[in-house]
């Protein structure tokens, strides 16, 4: 993947966790629909999904693109 296209990824991802994390639209957009399943679930559940996302959104912004390639784009990490 082209570093815009990464750049371009972690940026929408990162805004997509800190704005509406709490939905899971993060983790569907980054392609763990089961993930983002369940962090919505538990959001409605007890609140606790919101506070992840924030969590994964500065995590995601803070990572050069190389790193947040390899970790959440080749390898699939699913939670932080």
């Amino acid at each position: 993947m082209a570093q815009s296209e990464v750049a371009q990824k972690k940026m929408v991802a990162g805004l997509l966790a800190i704005l509406i994390g709490w939905t899971g639209a993060h983790k569907f957009y980054l392609g763990n629909t089961t993930t983002g399943i369940i962090q919505l679930v538990s959001n409605i559940a007890c609140g606790a999904g919101a506070i992840i996302a924030l969590i994964e959104g500065i995590m995601y912004l803070t990572k050069p693109d190389d790193v947040f390639e390899k970790t959440y784009i080749i390898d699939k990490k699913q939670w932080f």
